[in-house]
């Protein structure tokens, strides 16, 4: 099983970064929408009308997220996120790991860099 590993940071205090990743009128404001957002541990979630969609695993509340989640490219196929949280000086590092049968890894890098991280700290660091 391949893995991707990546480092973000956005400046922008944790309940921020955390709130992006777990509530859905904040993911329809940095372009995920529609979304519908059940974060608690085997609730569900979906982006972009269920092109990204999949089952929080693990939650600790501003430290750690953890995903089953499955994309439209193959539906089928399981993959696992794994965000982490740190905050200094109010910014947030985020770590991730990405892992699962990856076909196209730069494609991917590429992908949660455009859709995920960059509309988000775009949004949070405008607010701040």
């Amino acid at each position: 099983m391949k893995q991707i590993e990546q480092t973000y940071i956005i400046k922008a205090p944790v309940s921020e970064v955390w709130k992006a990743l777990t509530d859905g009128p904040t993911a329809e404001r940095w372009g995920a929408a529609p979304a519908k957002v059940n974060a608690i541990e085997g609730g569900e979630f979906s982006y972009w009308d269920g092109d990204i969609h999949g089952v929080y695993t693990k939650l600790v509340h501003n430290k750690l997220i953890e995903q089953d989640w499955y994309g439209h490219d193959n539906p089928t196929w399981k993959y696992n996120i794994i965000f982490t949280f740190e905050e200094e000086d109010n910014a947030t590092t985020v770590h991730m790991v990405y892992s699962g049968n990856i076909l196209n890894e730069q494609k991917d890098i590429k992908d949660w860099q455009e859709y995920y991280f960059d509309p988000i700290k775009r949004l949070l660091e405008q607010q701040a």
